[in-house]
């Protein structure tokens, strides 16, 4: 269950972070000549960022029984995928557009062979370790040659968008 509240006039006055997000089409760029992924889900993501103390209040929310404040990041805020991207992408630095690309709470591990993807598996999961995040293991995809990732379909030969072409890789020789 994830708890959701209304948070939209919160939203309206939130001055919002200009830290932006990354274009889809850029990431897929990095995956050319990949033909082994590993897609790593963040196991509730937002919950895993601390509300700074003097913002907990403005988390409050009120039910019938009882008031409660989140101290943990709560979904629907205005700057929440933004801040978990500014959390992740300086963690991941030194492995971005070399073999991991990363979306708000989602990591794809991309490698030319299983040999390399084991080491890339092992540098990530050590990353994640020690930064302590955690993946929800049930949505964690390992050892794949066709990965589902942002709407779209990656394989060694390309990216399909709903089952479409849209775009093919020329083989490296």
């Amino acid at each position: 269950m994830r708890m959701c509240s209304n948070y939209s006039q919160l939203n309206k006055v939130t001055i919002k972070n200009k830290y932006l997000l990354p274009r889809i089409d850029e990431l897929f760029d990095q995956l050319k000549g990949a033909s082994v992924f590993l897609k790593i889900d963040l196991k509730s993501g937002y919950y895993q960022l601390q509300v700074k103390d003097s913002d907990v209040p403005k988390t409050a929310f009120r039910t019938r029984y009882g008031h409660y404040e989140f101290l943990l990041m709560p979904f629907r805020l205005t700057n929440a995928p933004a801040i978990l991207m500014d959390l992740m992408n300086p963690i991941f630095r030194q492995y971005l557009d070399r073999f991991v690309v990363v979306f708000i709470d989602d990591i794809l591990i991309y490698s030319r062979d299983e040999t390399k993807h084991a080491k890339h598996l092992r540098l990530v999961l050590q990353t994640l370790r020690e930064k302590q995040l955690y993946a929800k293991f049930s949505k964690c995809e390992f050892w794949l040659h066709e990965v589902r990732f942002l709407g779209h379909v990656v394989s060694a030969s390309g990216i399909l968008v709903d089952g479409i072409k849209e775009a093919t890789w020329e083989s490296e020789d």
